[in-house]
């Protein structure tokens, strides 16, 4: 029996067996190698991904390709090397591999000359950062030739590293991709706004004049145009036209809920549940006026589930309808509601300031503070303490002593916001959207984001009980919160402390985050724009400041004001106006040059002509946002005069564009400005750069066009750097 074994393991353990293994681990050893190579400039994870993907098209070309030629020229059978020994060991088991069967063949040479190339075109799209996207015109794969203010689809994708860089950008509607479709000027109309849809890829927005407009997919009628097309060129609503819009709230189906000013409810999009309210399952093509049962009633604010709808009017009643196969309507049964019917029960006699949605859950507080939850809860949404569905409204008891003030619905999970500024999230908790630190359901409000417990050692070493109560004082308006927020298109949570400071949580752009983390954003809604997938809008976004402007506001606002500016700057016949308060505060440069001794310090109108007008303006806009909006090119302009007026964080922004706009063609013009003006860490960058893309650099223009001392230089320094050995 020993024996036998022995026989079968030799039989099984071949030299072609050997060879197979040798074979696979230098394949993947290749694989690997120029994955480093090429992905040097990429991510951890991006690499892992090219080593796979060199390996995969290694395989089919030095493995797969020898058979497909090996059947077209012949059979496997009748081949005699090292490839046709390995197939000959398939043979053994289907003998299909050794007399080219058609089936087989086509079937390997399909795999060959798609797959391996398709495993090519990943490779170069991961390593130069190129963004494809399914066209709907053409049923493939489209990468746009070159930017363009208009994308080719309306699925927005990230812009390539060449552009423009920006930061710490103003809070506007240009955080939402779908908005860059729109020029400046019409942007700069525009006073309310809501992006939302499946993929992100609707709007609306009302302007300045109250007149509304829709562009983006138009899936299922949800922009209301009265047609079925999808518009990249926004479409004015003229039945709305002078409608001030007070709430508007969007389902997945998608449908549209909007309330005007004068208390009408107007509905459009998706009807296969009678969400629209108008008692029918047709799709609503433009904006119907609902009506039924709301008579007299002036609806303040509305909210969407998946496919069912609620309302709240201004005496503080709840109307709901559509969809209610779990108890989200309210009504004590789980048929379909089609028209709006007041929710009753526990809610009866009580007076409604807020309600919320998720996508089959529904959400009220009232004027005391109370909340309640009715419709699905197998993931504890309702936060009533079990997970079972409720048919009507049920009160929160774990949240008995607390006056809730707000309260906001996720996808399956839920937030409350107390008087006191305190957090309670209940709910689903798969991406961590509850803020616990875990990833486990609550089916009871949970209070998150307390005030950190602090021992004897925290707290100042020095002073009285008072100094100990004015950092508690000062701690608790640190964290005191004001604003939560929430959708039902998504797994994201956010929300806003006193002091300004914005904290998310959930799910952030793929990642699970699990305690609120926090963030640069000014606003809840930046959340939601940069993180949220889809990045659709939680709310309808205002353009108009209700709070007074902060300084860093107010200073941004005044830049280039002609109404307030004491002093212009003159370059290539343009003026900039500024004032000098503000440019002696930020520049030291400035401060030097407003003294008595110095003539400009009396002129109205200084004369700039040693750097040109966007350079000099984007300086001045500097001092007064922080902000540096330059492409890389005209960033080595801004550079140098960063290292003439001394401007060192100025000159770190600038050598930090540079670098993210690094091209073949741009190379060594960046790498000679670099050293021009002295930066010396850019230069080491951009050397790398050139010497690692060595032979593309040497063919440019810039290459050829520069002096022969430094190409001297970067020739001695590239072949002590190896770039020149066999």
């Amino acid at each position: 029996m020993v024996s036998a074994a022995l026989k079968d393991a030799q039989s099984l353990f071949t030299p072609v067996t050997v060879y197979s293994l040798l074979a696979c681990a230098a394949q993947f050893a290749v694989g690997y190698i120029l994955a480093q190579i090429w992905g040097r400039k990429c991510s951890g994870t991006d690499r892992w991904v090219l080593v796979w993907l060199f390996y995969d098209a290694i395989v089919h070309i030095t493995l797969e390709g020898p058979f497909v030629y090996m059947s077209l020229v012949g059979t496997v059978a009748t081949s005699d090397n090292i490839f046709a020994e390995l197939w000959k060991e398939y043979g053994k088991a289907d003998e299909r591999w050794l007399h080219s069967d058609p089936t087989i063949v086509s079937l390997e040479l399909l795999t060959v000359v798609l797959d391996g190339i398709l495993a090519l075109v990943l490779v170069y799209a991961i390593v130069k950062d190129k963004h494809y996207s399914v066209s709907g015109d053409s049923g493939g794969l489209t990468a746009p030739a070159s930017p363009s203010p208009v994308p080719p689809v309306l699925t927005p994708t990230p812009p390539p590293r060449r552009a423009r860089v920006r930061y710490q950008a103003m809070v506007d509607v240009g955080k939402w991709p779908l908005f860059t479709l729109l020029g400046a000027q019409e942007v700069s109309r525009i006073r309310q706004a809501c992006v939302f849809g499946t993929s992100a890829n609707e709007a609306i927005y009302i302007t300045q004049d109250d007149e509304v407009f829709v562009f983006g997919l138009n899936c299922s009628n949800c922009l209301g145009t009265g047609d079925s097309q999808s518009t990249m060129v926004p479409k004015k609503l003229d039945f709305l036209r002078g409608k001030k819009v007070v709430s508007l709230s969007y389902g997945s189906g998608p449908h549209v809920l909007l309330a005007t000013e004068g208390g009408e409810l107007f509905a459009w999009g998706h009807n296969g549940y009678s969400q629209l309210g108008n008692g029918t399952t047709n799709q609503g093509v433009s904006p119907i006026l609902v009506s039924t049962n709301l008579q007299n009633k002036k609806i303040t604010q509305v909210a969407c589930g998946s496919h069912h709808s609620l309302a709240l009017t201004h005496d503080g009643e709840v109307f709901a309808w559509g969809y209610n196969n779990c108890g989200q309507v309210g009504s004590g049964a789980t048929a379909n509601q089609p028209t709006p019917r007041r929710v009753t029960n526990c809610l009866q006699g009580k007076v409604v300031m807020g309600i919320a949605c998720g996508q089959t859950s529904s959400m009220a507080v009232l004027d005391n503070g109370e909340v309640f939850g009715w419709g699905y809860n197998g993931n504890g949404q309702l936060g009533v303490g079990n997970n079972g569905n409720q048919l009507t409204p049920c009160r929160l008891a774990a949240l008995q002593g607390l006056c809730v003030l707000q309260i906001a619905s996720g996808y399956a999970h839920s937030l409350a916001l107390t008087d006191e500024g305190l957090l309670y999230a209940w709910g689903a908790n798969t991406y961590g959207q509850l803020g616990t630190g875990n990833k486990s359901n609550q089916l009871s409000p949970v209070h998150i984001m307390a005030e950190k417990e602090r021992g004897e050692g925290e707290w100042p070493a020095v002073g009285s009980k008072r100094t100990r109560e004015n950092t508690e004082e000062a701690w608790h308006r640190e964290t005191e919160i004001v604003e939560i927020a929430a959708c039902h298109s998504t797994h994201t949570s956010a929300c806003k402390t006193q002091s300004g400071q914005v904290y998310m949580w959930g799910q952030c752009r793929g990642q699970s985050i699990v305690l609120p983390h926090l963030t640069h954003f000014s606003c809840t809604d930046d959340v939601f724009a940069c993180f949220a997938t889809p990045s659709v809008m939680w709310r309808l976004l205002s353009m108009e400041h209700d709070d007074f402007l902060t300084v860093a506001q107010s200073l941004r606002k005044e830049f280039d004001s002609p109404e307030t500016a004491d002093l212009k700057f003159s370059l290539d016949g343009k003026y900039i106006h500024v004032h000098k308060a503000v440019l002696k505060i930020r520049c030291e440069h400035f401060r030097s040059m407003f003294q008595s001794h110095w003539t400009e310090d009396m002129k109205e109108v200084i004369e700039i002509d040693q750097f040109s007008y966007p350079v000099y303006r984007s300086f001045l806009e500097f001092l007064y946002t922080d902000n540096v909006d330059l492409p890389p090119e005209d960033a080595i302009g801004l550079l140098d005069l960063a290292t003439s007026y001394c401007e060192n964080r100025l000159k770190r922004l600038c050598q930090h564009i540079i670098k993210r706009g690094i091209t073949v063609e741009n190379a060594f013009s960046l790498l000679s400005a670099a050293v021009r003006y002295d930066a010396e860490d850019l230069e080491e960058f951009c050397f790398k750069f050139c010497v690692n893309h060595l032979t593309e650099v040497t063919q440019t223009a810039a290459f050829w066009q520069i002096d022969g001392n430094m190409l001297k230089e970067f020739i001695c320094r590239a072949s002590r750097c190896g770039a020149f050995k066999n």
